[in-house]
């Protein structure tokens, strides 16, 4: 599929990709940087504390810097109000409920109206390639995004053919911090 969406351009196409961490951009962007011009956007609202957000941006710029090819990064100021006032009354949801769902829903819509803005083929993201993540519903609100934008949503599982297991192999490689939750507060206490 992607040779042929390659193909059918003059050009590579330009992906607005986001992504959650560094570690977790490891295999995606390995993947894809074949065949799209990549820039990496981080919207994580969810992220909390603020020092957690901010470690695991660096995280990503750092991989970015050392990878072989050039990928470009887009940054967003840490904004976890967003994430606060769209799933109030879901605190409790247990992890990969309704809460997650929101919260998936945020972060694609940004990336999709940005990418929409800023001229950009395609929007995706990294989201897939956790075991902890489902990403059937992942795909299915990016096709719902993608139709109220007006812009391709790149569908995915990068945790397909060992992509999970890779990314830890090359979080090893670049001396990636990996984190040990999602990022919200409630995810790693349900």
């Amino acid at each position: 599929m992607l040779e042929a969406i390659v193909t059918n351009l003059k050009n590579r196409p330009k992906l607005l990709l986001h992504s959650c961490c560094g570690p977790c951009s490891t295999t995606c962007i390995s993947f894809l940087a074949d065949y799209f011009d990549i820039t990496v956007f981080y919207y994580n609202p969810n992220i909390e504390p603020e020092e957690e957000y901010y470690k695991r941006k660096a995280e990503q710029l750092k991989f970015l810097k050392e990878f072989e090819k050039e990928i470009s990064f887009l940054d967003c100021s840490y904004a976890n109000e967003d994430f606060e006032k769209a799933v109030k009354g879901l605190e409790n949801e247990k992890e990969g409920g309704k809460r997650c769902s929101i919260c998936f829903y945020l972060r694609l819509k940004k990336t999709a109206l940005v990418a929409k803005e800023k001229g950009f083929d395609y929007f995706g993201t990294t989201l897939t390639v956790s075991p902890h993540k489902n990403s059937l519903v992942i795909n299915k609100i990016g096709e719902q995004i993608s139709k109220e934008v007006g812009i391709p949503f790149l569908y995915s599982d990068f945790k397909k053919n060992d992509g999970y297991k890779k990314s830890i192999e090359l979080s090893k490689k670049y001396d990636l911090y990996r984190q040990n939750y999602c990022g919200c507060n409630y995810g790693h206490k349900s």
